[in-house]
């Protein structure tokens, strides 16, 4: 074959070859058109909106609608809500005392234990006495011997008045006499003040609670010489039944508060944790501080509790509720069927034939996962509280029951106990 004729065979072959992909192409895209026309829905519903049934197959490759999205829902109730304040507080005992000795001398017994709950006026400690009882003595014998001076000082003195009658002595000699007797009563009146000294001497040398509460560490063993002025105390004691707790409050809820007081109104605080879980202890409004803090632009709030189970404990951090006022009759949903948009807050509400459809709502007091509605549901209105994010306006929904859950629950420990 010539040069020729192979350049013209192989100008047919390529000329076939680029056809035949032509024709592919072509069939190819026509397929893809065609294939798509066939499946395309209405214009704005999707195949399962089509039919309104999650079963139902529509004209399309698949032959399945998409499954409808699962939402749990819970029905708006009547209730009460109330406004409550809230603040980081913190617990302080009533009462803090460094329990010191009032005499010099050695410690030399302990009578308490470190954290024991103490009542005032338990002896807590003893220093040794016999100092303060041999004073005791020396002050009542010396006592006794002006008693016995002053005795016979009036004696004498009713003696020299006889005689002054008699013109036996002078005017002076008996002045003199009586002069003597008031001495001797002014001495009985020192000899008594050092006797009660003593006495108080040795009561100080026991050393009581002058609270009721709770001991701390011990900082002085027995067996050390303790003294009035030093400044080591031997126990602190924290009274912490009742107790109080003091926190911050913006100042421009002072004006409500003061008005609640000034009608004798008793307002309930409540103390929580620090994941405001779990209530330690209930109590009421105390008082207010007498100024704001410009700092801060709060006012600071005092609030007494019983503490009978000692759940707060002093220097403890709290969260802190005050109950301001309480609102009657509302409607309350869960707080998580709560949606936020640009255009404000709705809720998804389940209609007939479990249609999930937007209503705007005005949402009031909002305490924990509960939410109070003032206008835009009623009681007996069920709410997706569940599965709201993959809904829109309109969309047909399938309810979740518990029981289904459970069962389904169970089913699934089953297969995984017989694996």
């Amino acid at each position: 074959m010539t040069e020729d004729n192979k350049k013209a065979a192989w100008s047919r072959h390529e000329l076939w070859f680029a056809l035949t992909l032509t024709i592919v192409f072509l069939v190819s895209l026509a397929v893809y058109v065609f294939g798509a026309e066939i499946e395309k829905p209405e214009s704005g519903k999707t195949p399962a909106a089509q039919s309104g049934k999650p079963g139902d197959k529509p004209s399309g490759k698949s032959g399945f609608a998409a499954p409808l999205p699962p939402v749990e829902t819970a029905a708006a109730k009547t209730g009460d809500m109330g406004t409550y304040l809230n603040g980081l507080g913190t617990v302080v005992p009533l009462s803090t005392v460094s329990v010191k000795s009032r005499v010099d001398g050695e410690l030399v017994k302990v009578m308490f234990e470190e954290g024991q709950l103490v009542n005032k006026g338990d002896i807590i400690a003893l220093i040794d006495p016999r100092p303060y009882e041999i004073q005791l003595a020396q002050a009542d014998g010396q006592m006794a011997k002006d008693v016995a001076l002053l005795n016979n000082a009036l004696v004498d003195v009713e003696r020299y008045r006889t005689l002054f009658k008699q013109d036996s002595v002078s005017k002076q000699q008996l002045d003199t006499q009586e002069s003597l007797v008031k001495q001797y009563e002014a001495s009985i009146k020192a000899d008594k003040a050092q006797v009660e000294n003593a006495k108080l001497q040795i009561t100080y040398s026991k050393i009581t609670a002058p609270v009721s509460g709770r001991a701390g560490l011990r900082q002085i063993d027995p067996g050390n010489i303790i003294h009035a002025a030093d400044a080591i105390p031997i126990v602190v004691i924290t009274q912490i039944k009742p107790i109080a707790v003091i926190f911050p409050i913006a100042e421009d809820n002072l004006p409500r508060v003061r008005e609640k007081l000034k009608n004798g109104q008793q307002l309930q605080v409540d103390a929580y944790d620090r994941q405001r879980s779990r209530k330690l202890a209930t109590g009421q409004l105390l008082t207010i501080d007498n100024q704001i803090d410009v700092n801060t632009g709060t006012v600071r709030f005092k609030a007494i509790f019983k503490n009978e189970d000692a759940e707060l404990f002093p220097n403890q951090f709290v969260n802190v509720r005050l109950l301001l006022d309480v609102k009657r009759g509302v409607v309350l949903i869960p707080s998580t069927a709560i949606q936020q948009t640009q255009k404000g807050t709705f809720v998804y509400v389940l209609t007939s034939g479990d249609t999930a459809t937007a209503r705007f709502v005005k949402v009031g007091e909002t305490q924990k996962d509960t939410a109070s509605i003032e206008t835009g549901l009623a009681a007996g209105d069920q709410v997706v509280i569940s599965g709201a994010e993959r809904l829109t306006d309109g969309a047909k929904v399938q309810i979740k029951k518990p029981s289904q859950d459970n069962a389904t629950a169970v089913k699934d420990n089953t297969t995984r106990k017989f694996k």
